[in-house]
């Protein structure tokens, strides 16, 4: 009997998957893909929040998981360069799956060989776009008025996509549910109820919530990439705003921490108490009469 060739390799590569492979080990994964229409939708999303901003200008650029452009729109009056470092910005947030100002960060904080990598514009500016836990593509926005607005444009593509669920509500796994007893322990000792660093810097999630708990005065902190929102629980401090901080030194991308503050202003803090820190502003719990537990909602 004469099979044609095609015949014998669909036969041996048959014969191969079902003796060669290893048991129970799937030889495929299933992963999700950006599509067109998505790509389109982030553009659409992006460029409404550009112009209810008014920005001068700007290129916003959609690229696939491995950095592939999908879609480029650019604003009127836009710089010519800004589309080539839109789609800079949008691939090197996919294939590194970071924020692009976390880069930016990281450089100006003395890492500068990271430059010289390839595929790499570490400008803020360019989102990873996850969809269940999967980064799915990037999108990068060059142009604006400033660096923070060229993120929040951006940010505002990549929520389009990502917080809609069919109907236009969001699927109940969204919802986040911490029992009482969970909660306690977690103010016993100050610890992180939701979220972590690793998903605010992959986006999939743009907050934390800390159940935080403190016996003893602290440092001055500046957080550079989040605000944070602070409800008093229990007890009261002497709790510093703005000013400059003594000794400031980087401790991570974005923070940075000094030993106290000089100037500034000067509040008590006692329970029922609300204080929103933002971006950028530094802060001390100079004097603690404790325990002092609080909630901190820290959103970037």
């Amino acid at each position: 009997m004469r099979y044609h060739k095609t015949v014998v390799l669909g036969l041996l590569l048959g014969t191969l998957a079902t003796t060669g492979a290893p048991q129970g080990h799937s030889q495929t994964v299933t992963k999700k893909a950006l599509s067109l229409d998505g790509a389109k939708q982030v553009i659409a999303a992006a460029l409404a929040e550009a112009r209810q901003k008014n920005a001068p200008g700007g290129a916003i650029a959609v690229v696939d998981d491995g950095g592939n452009l999908m879609a480029l729109e650019r604003l009127d009056n836009t710089f010519a360069a800004a589309a080539n470092i839109s789609i800079g910005k949008a691939r090197t947030a996919a294939i590194f799956k970071r924020p692009t100002a976390a880069f930016e960060d990281i450089i100006r904080s003395g890492r500068t060989p990271m430059i010289a990598l390839n595929d790499f514009t570490p400008l803020q500016g360019g989102i990873p776009i996850v969809s269940e836990g999967q980064v799915i593509g990037g999108i990068g926005v060059s142009g604006a008025a400033t660096a923070q607005q060229d993120e929040e444009i951006a940010m505002a593509g990549v929520s389009a996509l990502t917080a809609q669920a069919p109907g236009g509500a969001k699927p109940a796994s969204a919802v986040t549910y911490i029992e009482s007893k969970k909660v306690a322990e977690a103010f016993a000792k100050g610890a992180v109820l939701v979220g972590n660093e690793e998903t605010m810097m992959h986006a999939s999630r743009n907050y934390m919530v800390h159940a935080s708990r403190r016996d003893a005065p602290g440092v001055a902190e500046i957080h550079e990439l989040d605000t944070d929102i602070i409800y008093v629980l229990d007890g009261s401090t002497t709790f510093v705003t703005g000013g400059t901080a003594v000794d400031a030194k980087t401790t991570g991308p974005g923070e940075l921490r000094g030993t106290s503050i000089r100037g500034g202003e000067t509040r008590k803090l006692s329970k029922g108490d609300i204080i929103i820190v933002p971006t950028g502003v530094a802060h001390w719990f100079k004097e603690v009469r404790g325990p002092f537990t609080y909630f901190v909602v820290k959103v970037r």
